[in-house]
This record gives C-alpha cells, sequence and structure tokens, in this order.
C-alpha cells in the first residue's frame, strides 16, 4: 500500500504550475500582421508558407473536381462492345 502512495505522490508531483519554460508572447506581433490593412484576404496573410499551402490545396482540389467529372463521364457514357 505504501508503494502505491508514494507512486501517487510521484504523479502528482510531475504537475506544477511554475513555468519551467517561458515563451515570448507572440500575440502582439500576430495581430499587427493580420490586421494589417495590406487587401490581402486573411488565408494569405501568413508570409510565403501560407501563399503555397494555398496553390497546393487549390491544384488538389481542381485536379480532383476535373477527375470526377472524367469519371462521371466515363460511367455516364460507356464504351461500346465491337
Amino acid at each position: 500500500m505504501k508503494h502505491l502512495l508514494a507512486l501517487r505522490s510521484l504523479a502528482f508531483r510531475s504537475f506544477s504550475t511554475a513555468v519551467r519554460n517561458q515563451f515570448k508572447n507572440k500575440v502582439l506581433e500576430y495581430q499587427r500582421i493580420f490586421q494589417a490593412d495590406n487587401d490581402l484576404p486573411v488565408h494569405l496573410k501568413g508570409g510565403t508558407v501560407d501563399t503555397v499551402l494555398y496553390h497546393i490545396t487549390m491544384v488538389i482540389t481542381v485536379r480532383g473536381a476535373f477527375f470526377s467529372i472524367c469519371h462521371l463521364f466515363q460511367a455516364a457514357l460507356p464504351r461500346k462492345k465491337k
């Protein structure tokens, strides 16, 4: 029983309210970036990475729509048997 009590106290000790790693608060910096009036949509204001991810997503979406339409036409107009 003593072992269980000791294990319980060790488990609770690992969680503390003290901050071990203090990070710089970047909220104000991000607010300045995303609230800037530069005529960009909010999903592109993050910079180059957001632009690249947006374009990759658009390519995948357009390509998927194209292949879906192609397969629908193939299913609607089956090949004639010889």
